[in-house]
């Protein structure tokens, strides 16, 4: 498979909005991209143009993304890139947008701490065992 393959560093930029659809767990956000550089000019580090990508996960790394991540921490994004081209609007404007379809996500170490917890699978349902122990 030839798809475009990105690993984003940024910053959460907006809440997690998770969903249960039918096809399974589903989150996005948006994530703020803003590069550094060295200007010699004025020697000191400058900040680029941000870039805004809106950033969905599926399944067990939606539900873990829901339950770890807030808006403004450092994260390494990584996924499939995906540019939209939506038609033009009533002003005759064309509108495109930068998607990933996150297959890792994990905060930036470089920023601050985290403190993993594995997640257990279990065959039956959290919700169906508690019932069992009511009845």
């Amino acid at each position: 498979m030839n798809d475009t393959q990105v690993t984003l560093v940024g910053c959460v930029a907006t809440r997690i909005d998770f969903k249960e659809t039918v096809n399974g767990p589903s989150a996005r956000f948006r994530f703020a991209v803003t590069p550094r550089y060295y200007d010699r000019r004025t020697d000191a580090w400058t900040d680029g143009a941000t870039s805004f990508y809106t950033v969905w996960a599926r399944r067990s790394l939606a539900v873990n993304l829901a339950g770890s991540v807030s808006v403004g921490e450092p994260l390494v994004v990584h996924g499939r890139l995906r540019v939209r081209d939506d038609p033009a609007d009533g002003d005759g404007n064309r509108w495109f947008s930068a998607d990933i379809d996150a297959t890792a996500i994990g905060h930036d170490l470089n920023r601050g701490t985290a403190a993993f917890r594995r997640v257990v699978k279990t065959d039956t349902p959290l919700m169906a065992t508690q019932k069992a122990a009511v009845v």
